[in-house]
Formats: structure tokens, sequence, C-alpha cells
């Protein structure tokens, strides 16, 4: 630590800390203030230590006991270099045991032999073992303890020269506690264990945090060398008036004192602090339910503002219905009840004068499309325009294509990219600017300056976790009114998830298949399994000769690039790559590697294949989609650049490698990639998982069931909620860290319902200071996915 300073949350570590090594590992894990010190919540909390003596070990459990020091001794470790320490100890009942250190360093094991003097008491704390039929503790936590004051006055000397010069009395120990009871209260407390990694121990993070707290609390956290270390002391906030006091004043609550005691929460200091140094297992459990909660009610406080904002303002009334019944009614098949019900629903939202806020999630191929070109003509038809915002320019180019086939020559359909020629985006401006009613389908381009559109009535955003809060509101700021928003999404949400991440839209959902879609069969395929790897391509071989066409996705792109985070396909790929049970995985496999397989099999002889990845430049997207669409390249090897908006009716056939790797969503997500012309289909797994891991369960969960809501929820469960929303939509990379969207759906229902009451009342959260700057900050450091402000 650096010198005593005035400390409060907001104080930048590099402050406060003088180790530049220390402040560089905490500033890679993302700890780079006070609070964010606070915050860096540990994952599991040690039990209490138990007291035994030495002749009531049990081997595997630490234990704890007062010992006497017998004998220390040094000695070189020959064959490996450097040195041992080992000090003989007896308890209280005679019992003898072995203490042991190892060290390279010489200066290290002398300077222990030196405070281990035969005679001293100590405080031992350490899992026992046996070692040539002796008791030994390798490595023990350790506390010197002071020995008893002699009572009465000081010996008089024999006699007292004062002419002569004083006697160095020598180097003066110091010990760690006074007493025994001081030690063993300090050695059988529970730790917090803290996600670590080799710049930084799970032990100096503690270190750390209690030092920063000890400062908060007014106090001085600077000692010698051989004190106690911090994690050992007792808790300031339970034994220190002065320091309660101190640490309630730097670190208020958040939550009204009304919401804390009708949940028995504890304060946000004393959370904090019992979270870091915990009195008991209790305490710390205790300690992580109040922030926990915390999370929750300042989140749907967010979500609950956020939502009043947005339909506080003025849309434009669209109640012309029109257009749409007559489209709905040219369509050549029937619609769904689900696609019946939610054009019912959002044509009514669409018909106030306040701004409709909806999630529309539905199955791959659930006709989504159809229900936002409903919507569409709803808008146009009432004398406004409408704007489709698509992710990607291939998949902006098939809504263009679908929509102006499917509506004729009433409606006027204008496509604006990034890549047009000048003309045509001059003449794509002008005519949204114009205000005439129509509908723009637009990539990126839609929040360019230049784009205008003031008859905005409704936007349509297509792939939701896409784009960020910003850019919508950029579409709002286009128009006379704020426009009606319908964000839709094919990536399975489960309800608790949504509720959590989407909470300030109305979600409406799509289940159901429209006629004529079979069911995909899935299957999965055990990659040593040679003989059933030739059958597989055996089977989609036949496939391709009738006419149909294949995808074969990877996750790479190169061979030969090393597997990090910009190895694999960037923004649009779910694959797993960390390690699992603590084993390295294999090398992803490649669009290079497998596209130079595929072309030497005897079973693709003849057959021309292609590949398309994220890299490739939009015109050469196009052309490769022409060309397998068309049939001339039947076989595709492609990165998941295919995940989203490529529509090819003909495909019948998709092989995922490394399936294994990947979330179920996204799984999901691309086997929706076939059967969409109503032919049969099938989706072939590739996997290198072991029969019983985690990564086969997934697999049997997305071969076993086509629905997407199950397979969001057991992704969810297997996974965790940042593999399956991504960082941005998790809290991986925002303020939440400790809420967990499955585990706590109850809790986050308690939380939104007690939001409610507090906005009903107080809908600007006047005078709730703590709470109103909570919310600021949740909003602004979620704001990818806070669908408004």
């Amino acid at each position: 630590m650096g010198r005593m300073t005035e400390l409060t949350v907001d104080t930048p570590l590099a402050a406060v800390l003088t180790n530049k090594r220390r402040l560089g590992a905490l500033k890679a894990l993302g700890v780079l203030t006070v609070m964010d010190a606070l915050t860096y919540y540990p994952f599991r909390v040690t039990d209490p230590v138990p007291v035994r003596p030495l002749g009531n070990v049990v081997f595997g459990r630490k234990m704890a006991c007062p010992v006497t020091v017998r004998n220390v001794r040094v000695s070189p470790m020959n064959a490996r270099g450097g040195y041992r320490l080992e000090v003989l100890v007896a308890d209280a009942h005679r019992s003898l045991a072995s203490l042991v250190f190892f060290s390279h360093r010489k200066s290290y094991v002398d300077w222990m032999a030196g405070r281990l003097q035969p005679g001293l008491t100590l405080v031992i704390a350490g899992e026992p073992s046996v070692f040539n039929d002796r008791l030994q503790f390798t490595h023990p936590e350790l506390l010197t303890v002071a020995p008893p004051q002699p009572a009465g006055p000081a010996p008089q000397l024999a006699f007292d020269d004062r002419s002569a010069p004083p006697r160095d009395p020598g180097p003066q120990l110091k010990y760690d506690v006074d007493t025994v009871e001081q030690g063993l209260a300090r050695v059988t407390r529970p730790r917090p264990v803290y996600h670590a990694n080799s710049r930084i121990s799970s032990e100096h993070i503690h270190e750390t945090i209690l030092q920063l707290v000890t400062m908060l609390a007014g106090r001085d956290p600077a000692a010698p060398t051989d004190a106690p270390q911090p994690a050992q002391r007792g808790s300031l906030y339970a034994t220190d008036p002065d320091a309660r006091s101190q640490l309630d004043a730097h670190i208020p609550d958040v939550l009204p004192g009304a919401v804390l005691a009708a949940n028995r929460l504890m304060h946000r200091a004393q959370a904090l602090c019992a979270i870091h140094d915990p009195d008991s297992v209790d305490d710390f459990h205790a300690a992580i339910a109040t922030m926990r909660f915390e999370e929750a009610f300042v989140c749907q406080c967010a979500l609950l503002m956020a939502r009043a904002s947005a339909t506080a303002g003025r849309a434009f009334a669209c109640d012309d219905t029109a257009a749409r019944d007559r489209y709905i009614a040219d369509l050549p098949f029937t619609l769904t009840a689900g696609q019946r019900d939610v054009i019912d629903t959002i044509g009514h939202d669409m018909a106030g004068d306040h701004p409709m806020q909806r999630l529309l999630q539905g199955e791959v191929g659930s006709g989504k499309t159809v229900v936002a070109v409903s919507a569409m003509l709803q808008a146009v038809g009432s004398g406004y325009q409408a704007v489709l915002v698509a992710p990607t320019q291939v998949l902006a180019e098939q809504h263009y294509r679908s929509i102006s086939k499917a509506v004729g020559d009433d409606v006027p359909v204008i496509l604006l990219t990034g890549g047009m020629r000048l003309a045509a985006r001059r003449k794509a401006l002008a005519t949204a600017a114009s205000g005439e009613p129509c509908i723009v389908v637009a990539t990126h381009a839609a929040f360019s300056k230049s784009f205008q559109t003031p008859r905005l009535a409704l936007a349509v955003i297509d792939e939701q976790h896409r784009f960020g809060v910003e850019q919508r509101d950029m579409l709002r700021a286009k128009s006379e009114c704020d426009p009606h928003l319908l964000v839709m999404t094919a990536t399975p949400i489960p309800r608790t998830a949504a509720m959590t991440w989407f909470g300030d839209l109305d979600i409406s959902w799509l289940t159901e298949l429209p006629g004529g879609r079979k069911p995909i069969r899935t299957f999965v395929i055990d990659e040593a399994n040679g003989a059933l790897v030739a059958d597989m391509f055996w089977h989609v071989r036949r496939r391709i000769d009738a006419g149909e066409r294949a995808y074969v996705v990877c996750a790479r792109i190169d061979q030969d690039e090393e597997e990090d985070a910009g190895d694999v396909e960037d923004a649009m790929v779910d694959v797993l790559l960390d390690e699992e049970d603590g084993e390295p995985r294999p090398p992803l496999h490649s669009v290079e590697e497998i596209a130079e397989r595929l072309g030497a099999l005897p079973q693709f002889d003849g057959i021309e294949l292609c590949t398309l990845t994220g890299r490739d430049d939009d015109a050469t997207k196009q052309s490769v989609m022409a060309d397998f669409a068309s049939g001339k390249t039947p076989l595709m090897v492609a990165t998941t650049v295919i995940e989203v908006g490529v529509d090819v009716p003909q495909a019948s056939c998709i092989v995922i490698f490394d399936a294994d790797r990947y979330g179920l969503s996204q799984l999901h997500q691309l086997r929706g990639r076939v059967g969409r012309g109503g032919t049969d289909s099938w989706a072939f797994l590739v996997s290198r998982a072991e029969g019983e891991s985690i990564a086969a369960e997934r697999l049997g969960v997305i071969s076993s069931s086509l629905d997407g809501a199950f397979i969001a929820q057991k992704d969810l469960e297997l996974r965790g909620a940042g593999d399956v929303l991504g960082d941005a939509q998790s809290g991986g990379k925002s303020s939440l860290k400790l809420l967990r969207v499955v585990k706590d759906a109850k809790l986050i229902e308690r939380a939104r319902g007690q939001a409610e009451e507090l906005l009903a009342a107080n809908p600007e959260l006047d005078g709730e200071v703590q709470l109103a700057g909570a919310v600021l900050d949740f909003t602004r450091g979620n704001e990818k996915f806070l669908t408004s402000n």
C-alpha cells in the first residue's frame, strides 16, 4: 500500500497501490478502483477450521492446534537444490509433529528458523500427513504467540554502571498474536476464495481488499512484514464502532431502508465487509444474498424506468389495417394461430399514440418476417414510413427481395446499404427524406446522419443483440415522433432471462412452425468413428445428387492460426473455447482444413464446393450465395456467418464440426438453416466429446428436442447466462456480477414487484440519491442490452 491517503470508493487503485506488479494484475482482472475491488466477489468461502489435538487428527481435513517448538533444523536438499526447514513441535498432550517448509531461498529459511526458537508457542493450521512414521504438516499457516509478560516491576541489575555504553540487546522479535486464543480465532475463521490467475493469487487479492477496507475505515494498514496478514484480522465492521461509522459513510446503502427491512438484508457496507472478512459462513452467504438482491432491484428499477421513459413519448397512431389485411389474405399459406395473435397484438399497440416497445421471439422458421411485414404495412397503410434494420448486407438484400415480391407494386420498398452505388444511395435517401410512405430495408446505413425519415412510425430491428441502445436512439431522432419499436430475435431466450435482460419490452413468442415444415432429424456423430463419418458424407452426397444443398460448418477460418479470441469468426460465433474438467481441448477444425479434406474424399468426387467466412467482402458473399442457391456449388463449407439470414430452400443437410464446443442455442439456430423448403432435412453434430462429459450432455439435449425454449433453458443450466446471451447481455462485462437468471428467477420476480411498488409511488426516485445513481450507472454500463434509456 502507498502512503495513508483520504480514500473513497471512486479512488483509482493506481493512487493507492505502490506495488506495480499487483496493480497490473488487478487491472487485468478488471479491478481499477476501490469499488471495483469491493465488488470483486469471491466465488466461495472455506469452512471454519476445527481445533484438534495432534493425537486426534483426521487425514485429508485441515485442522488447527496450539503447539510448542521443540527443535528447529535447516538442511540442504541435495537432489533438487534448495533448503528444507523442519520444526519439531509438541502439543499440550506431548504429541509430536513436524512442520516442514521448502524453499530455494536460504534467506527465507534462515529468517524462519530465527523466529522459531525452542520453547516458543505457535498456533498452526494445515492438513496433516505422515512421513517416515511421523505426523507432518507441510507449509502450514503459522502464527507466533508472544510469551507471557512477568508480573511486577522489572528485575534490578546486579550493578548499574551508567558510564558504560548501552549494550545491543539484539534483534527484537515481533510476535503475530498476544495469546493462543487470538491465534486460534484468526486461523479458524472462514476465508473467501477469489478467481485468480498466474499473476496474482487469491490470498493477495484478499489481502489487498482488506487493506482497502481498513483504509476506508480510517485505519492505517501499514504493518511490519512479519505481522499477521490482513486476512487473519477480525471484522472491523463487527468489532469497531468508529470503523463501522466510517465504512457506512463511505459505502452508503443503495436500497431504501424499507426495502432492506422487508427483505431482512444487511446494510451495504456491512454486507461487503462480511463477504471479504466473514465472521462465519452464514454471514458470508447472508451478505452475498444482500448484494444479489441489490443487483436485481437496481436492474429492475432501470428496466422499469426505461420502459416508462420510452412509452411516455408521442408516436404516430397507425390505425389503418387495410394494406396489412390485403397482404395476409394474399399469402399462399394460412397463418398459424400464434402469428395471428401476435399480429393482432402489435396492431393494437401501433394504433395508440404512445410508442410500442415489443420483443418478438420466434423459433427459427416460425414466420417472424411475415409478422414484421404485416406491422410495416400497417404503418405505411396509415400514411407513414417503416424501416427494417438487418445486421448484415446479405440479410438486408434477402429481406428487400422477399418483401418487394410480397407487397408487389402497392408499396414502395427501398434498399439502403453501405455498399450501394452513389446514385442509388442518393435516390434512396431522397425518397426517405421526403416523408413519402414507404418501407426502407437497411443495414447500419440507417444510422448515418444522411438518413432521415421524418414520418417514421415503425422501426423493426432484426437480431436485436447486434445493435446497441445508442443506435436505436439515433433512429428515434430521425422522425418527428418516437417510432414504435419491434425487436426480433431467433435466439431462444428463456422467460427468466428475457425478464431480466428485456424487462422494458413487452414480449411475444412464436412457438408454432408454419405448415409444410418438417422436423429436422438430428444425429450426434463421434468423429473418432471413421465408418460413421464416411456414411454421413455418403448421405450428404445422395442429397446433393437429388438436387439439394448442404452446409458444413467450422468455427475457425484458417488452419494455421492460433486458437484465441481473434481466431474464430468475430461477433458471430459462440464457441466454447475454455477447457472442461481441466483437460485441454483439441484444436478447432477450420474452413480451410475441412474444405481441403472434403475435396479429396471420394464421396464428393465431381462436386464443386464453395467457402464462406466473415472475412469475405460483400461482393464475394453475394457471389458465393448465388452459386450455392443455384446449385453450381451445392456444398458450402462456412463459418457461423450462415447462422443469421441465410435462406436457401433447397438446403437439406448441415454438418457442424466441433459441435460439442458450441452452445445449444447457437446449434439450434444453425440447424434451422436447413429444411426451409419443406423437404426432409438432417443435422449432423460431429463431436469429440467424452461420453460422460457436460459437452456430451448438451448434445444429447439438442439431438432429442426441437423446442427452442426448452433448449435455451437447458443451455442456461448447463453453461450459464454469459455463454448463452453473450457478455453484453448477461452481465459478463456489465455491472451485474452475482445475479443468475435461472437460479434467481424467484428473487428477480420479487425484486421487480417491489421495484414496481416503489416507482408507482416515486417514479423519479426523488430523495433516493444512491438508488437513482445506481440505476444510472447500471443503464450506462449495460446499454448494449437495454433497449431504451
